[in-house]
Formats: structure tokens, C-alpha cells, sequence
């Protein structure tokens, strides 16, 4: 199964980091897939630590400086370990689909004032996904590690397509109602 641990190794061989900078780069990238605050990263980082899988560097002379922490090869050999391994599709729990269901049932509620704020964080993080297309990829004879990133993105761009599109057709659907005076 995911977890914190490894998408924290992953960004530490990206880029040794102190634990502070890994979370605020973490919100910008491996945070859109798999969320984590940043106690939950401190803590994660002193389990690696603990299991000899990273180590943290004495902090640069100095006061305010921080310690940065850096994969070791039983880090990297476990990591190299979990993404190959055979994993099943996760089992979904959207709760959103579950309240669509409900609002058949005992509607109408709501429901569509949600949607429609939904939407709009849906369109926001498209934008910014497309930004970072533009600033990071897309240029000729990329590598493979960039266009695997790329592909990354590529799959939050797809996802909030999708989103938007569903969005926009639930809202249809629940603006027309079956009693047949309120059209």
C-alpha cells in the first residue's frame, strides 16, 4: 500500500532537503497525490531515521541552520523494493458519490451550491497544474525521469478534467427537477 514513508524517499533521492523545505516542497508536488501535514512528515522523517533508511547531516555551523537529511542505499533499495512490487487498483471511497445517491433519494438539497464551489476549486487547480506544464515540460528530447514526471502531472491534469466535466453535468441535472409545474 502507499505510504508517507515512500513518497518521502522519493522526494529526499529527488533532493536532499531539511525537514522544513521537504514539506513546503512536498505541498507542491507529491502533496496533489497524496496529502500529509507537515507533523505527519516530521514525524515520518525520525521513523526513517530510526529504521536506517535516511540519514540527517549535523546542521551547517551556525545558528537557524538546518539539519538535511539524505537517502541511504537501504532507503533507496526499499523504495526500489515497494515500486515494484504488484499492487490492485485501490477499492474507491468517494464520499461525494455516496451524497449524489442520497440527493436522489431525499432530495432536492443543497447540494448543488456545494458542487458549484467544487467546481470552481476543481477549475483553480487545473490552472495551476497547467502552469507548471508550461514552466516545467514539454520541451523537445526530454529525459525519461522528466517525462515520467511529466506523466505524473499529465494524470492531474486528466483528473481535474474529468472533475470539471462531471461537475458541469451534475449541476445540469440538478437544476431541472420531475415535478413537471417546476420544469
Amino acid at each position: 500500500a502507499m505510504s508517507l514513508p515512500h513518497a518521502l524517499i522519493t522526494a529526499l533521492v529527488e533532493q536532499p532537503s531539511s525537514g522544513s523545505d521537504l514539506a513546503s516542497r512536498f505541498d507542491r508536488s507529491i502533496g496533489y497525490f497524496w496529502h500529509a501535514t507537515h507533523q505527519q512528515i516530521y514525524r515520518e522523517l525520525g521513523r526513517l531515521e530510526e529504521a536506517g533508511w535516511v540519514e540527517s547531516l549535523p546542521p551547517e555551523s551556525g545558528r537557524g541552520r538546518k539539519k538535511v537529511y539524505q537517502v541511504l542505499p537501504a532507503g533507496r533499495a526499499e523504495l526500489q523494493r515497494w515500486v515494484a512490487e504488484d499492487q490492485d487498483p485501490q477499492p474507491q471511497r468517494n464520499e461525494f458519490m455516496v451524497r449524489l445517491r442520497a440527493e436522489a433519494v431525499v432530495g432536492p438539497t443543497g447540494l448543488a451550491s456545494d458542487i458549484e464551489r467544487r467546481l470552481a476549486l476543481h477549475r483553480e487547480k487545473l490552472t495551476l497544474y497547467r502552469d507548471i506544464e508550461a514552466r516545467d515540460f514539454g520541451r523537445e528530447g526530454a529525459s525519461r525521469k522528466a517525462r515520467l514526471q511529466h506523466l505524473v502531472l499529465d494524470a492531474g491534469i486528466m483528473q481535474e478534467t474529468l472533475w470539471i466535466e462531471f461537475s458541469e453535468k451534475a449541476l445540469k441535472i440538478l437544476a431541472h427537477s420531475d415535478d413537471p409545474l417546476l420544469g
